[in-house]
């Protein structure tokens, strides 16, 4: 096991790449990516950073020279062989050869392309923009520079005796919560936290823990580069992204109503079983399912990722009922600001009405509340979305208004073309 505290004491003053190796990202980014170039390849689209927490001052924390050597790097790499060979070889989901040849061929020449960066107001605009396969795949490994690069910004000022002490009490921290969620029966819980992690070693400590705490109710990682390196299973399916986008891309309002079943159309084509999950909040749980199309009662389950979880997953209980499915036989995977407090709360509501699973992600890899006086180790709410597809701006509703992105105009049309009412406001963890 690494020394965590001395690595980054020794490296604390050297050049030390965050991101190693593309497969450093969620498996959901690559998934929707060999969709993405089956369907959409020549989609231009651009993908911003947005702060969310106006208060920390990222541009004040983190040296642009730095920040720059960190995104050139990510740059610089590429697939290796090995890394080939196990997307191409492995079996993910039960399936073998989930990747296309033509993606994989697409993908072993790949370059990340250009960044554009800039200083505004204490923060850093950081944009992507070329064709939508290319694109985002910046998202995950920029918000992980960010995260660390902030985090590193506070350690470098901490002596090492300090750095010890700080990562074993994170480390007990981290295992209290896991033996709190020990005795839970039939527990099925993923690890999710790649995006807003503390870094790379702390993730992976933290999968770490998870195996040997948790054995088989932990049941793998959405980091691919983890996931490879231990032996275990790659966790991930679509996300808010895609019917972001595909409504952008949208002609009409009839188009636009149609983007998000669309979506679940192209995806339906391809996958199968577990993979068939839905994310039905892009623009309101209760108006997607409102108008869903009878063959996506068929899926597999539903992912709840926003606003009142027990409130999400009723109405999903809700709407199989009506539809003559039997909501025991569904799954439903948890996966917004979760903790192993609300894990037990959830898990005893709803084991055994439907299959319960936890996407669990920045508590798991980036807690480190109250280790540190002034909370300048807190995790913050950091995202990489889509802002235009083809010169059309993107709109996300989402069962939580805080966090709505869109103008107000193109909002207004969204809350009118599908049926959105008055929304809720919840905090917003990540």
């Amino acid at each position: 096991m690494v020394d965590i505290a001395r690595r980054v004491w020794n490296h604390k003053w050297k050049i030390d790449p965050i991101v190693r190796s593309l497969l450093d990202t969620d498996f959901y980014k690559l998934l929707m990516c060999q969709s993405i170039f089956r369907n959409k390849r020549d989609t231009s689209v651009t993908f911003s950073l947005i702060n969310r927490s106006k208060n920390i001052k990222l541009a004040e924390l983190i040296d642009e020279g730095e920040l720059r050597e960190q995104l050139d790097h990510i740059r610089s790499l590429s697939l290796s062989r090995g890394e080939s060979t196990w997307l191409r070889g492995n079996t993910f989901y039960g399936k073998r050869q989930m990747f296309r040849s033509d993606f994989m061929e697409w993908f072993e020449t790949l370059k990340l392309p250009a960044y554009h960066l800039e200083k505004k107001a204490g923060q850093y605009e950081l944009t992507f923009e070329g064709s939508w396969p290319e694109v985002m795949l910046w998202e995950v490994p920029a918000l992980s520079v960010l995260m660390e690069l902030r985090g590193r910004a506070v350690l470098n000022k901490m002596a090492k005796f300090e750095l010890e002490v700080l990562y074993a009490r994170a480390m007990t921290k981290l295992w209290e919560k896991i033996e709190n969620l020990r005795d839970i029966e039939d527990l099925k819980i993923a690890d999710f936290g790649t995006r807003r992690r503390h870094s790379f070693l702390w993730q992976d400590w933290a999968v770490q823990a998870m195996l040997e705490g948790l054995e088989d109710k932990f049941i793998g990682t959405s980091n691919c580069l983890i996931a490879m390196k231990r032996d275990i299973e790659a966790i991930g399916t679509n996300a808010h992204e895609l019917p972001m986008i595909y409504s952008a891309l949208a002609e009409n309002d009839e188009q636009l109503a149609n983007a998000p079943y669309q979506v679940l159309a192209d995806w339906h084509e391809e996958h199968d079983g577990n993979l068939r999950i839905i994310l039905p909040d892009t623009y309101g749980t209760e108006a997607f399912l409102k108008r869903a199309p009878d063959w996506l009662k068929q899926w597999t389950g539903i992912r709840i990722d926003s606003g009142d979880p027990v409130e999400g997953a009723e109405a999903a209980i809700a709407w199989w009922k009506d539809k003559g499915e039997n909501p025991e036989e569904k799954l439903v995977i948890f996966s917004d600001g979760l903790d192993s407090h609300n894990i037990r709360d959830i898990h005893q509501k709803f084991n055994g009405r439907v299959k319960v699973s936890f996407g669990w992600g920045t508590n798991l890899t980036n807690d480190f509340r109250g280790l540190v006086t002034d909370g300048s180790l807190d995790a913050f709410s950091l995202v990489c979305k889509p802002i235009n597809a083809d010169g059309r701006s993107t709109v996300k509703l989402s069962d939580n208004l805080n966090k709505a992105m869109g103008s107000l105009e193109e909002i207004d049309r969204y809350k009118r073309v599908f049926g959105v009412g008055k929304q809720k406001s919840f905090d917003v963890f990540v």
